[in-house]
């Protein structure tokens, strides 16, 4: 027992590396966001297309590679909300996947814990909130089978106020990183 949960907690590290930002497009102090724009991932790439529902838009969409029989994986991707009335994501579904959760990961002193967000992940109006490693992702959960790099897999994504929209995620290297490759950002125990 204690090996597989070993097992499953060194998946969910591995595929969840690095910090999470969430900020405001307009009125932001204090950081620089010039390299956020970019769309490299140490070498690999990552889709500047878009999605767009309502006042929503989803960018930069992408998982990684897993290994054979990974029982998890991490789903990231950024979402604007260019409108005047606060939505939630509320679910995420794939057929790659037994289910799917919306998670957060965090600091709790000085362990990372992660957690199923039940009610959703909030999307304010007039913000753009990254689900990245080490933050805020969506779970991939019994995967059907691995991810491979170079391959898309297909993403439901349902929100409170915007409704669904499928959203293709590339898959990226086992070590890719978020959009723009922010080093700032990066997880100083990613990989463990």
């Amino acid at each position: 027992m204690q090996k597989h949960l070993f097992l499953a907690a060194f998946a969910v590290s591995a595929c969840l590396g690095q910090a999470v930002t969430a900020h405001k497009v307009s009125g932001d102090k204090g950081h620089d966001h010039a390299g956020h724009a970019g769309s490299q991932t140490d070498g690999q790439h990552v889709s500047k297309a878009r999605w767009q529902i309502g006042d929503l838009t989803i960018a930069s969409p992408y998982s990684r590679a897993t290994l054979p029989n990974a029982p998890v994986a991490g789903g990231f991707l950024t979402i604007t909300n260019d409108g005047a009335t606060n939505d939630r994501l509320i679910a995420a579904a794939s057929d790659a996947a037994g289910h799917m959760e919306i998670h957060e990961m965090a600091m709790n002193g000085d362990v990372m814990i992660m957690r199923e967000l039940v009610d959703g992940l909030p999307v304010p109006a007039g913000e753009t909130v990254e689900l990245q490693p080490g933050g805020y992702h969506l779970m991939f959960m019994e995967l059907q089978q691995p991810l491979l790099a170079g391959e898309t897999v297909e993403v439901t994504l349902t929100f409170e106020s915007a409704g669904e929209i499928i959203v293709p995620l590339s898959i990226e290297a086992f070590n890719a990183r978020a959009a723009g490759g922010n080093q700032h950002e990066a997880d100083a125990h990613a990989g463990h």
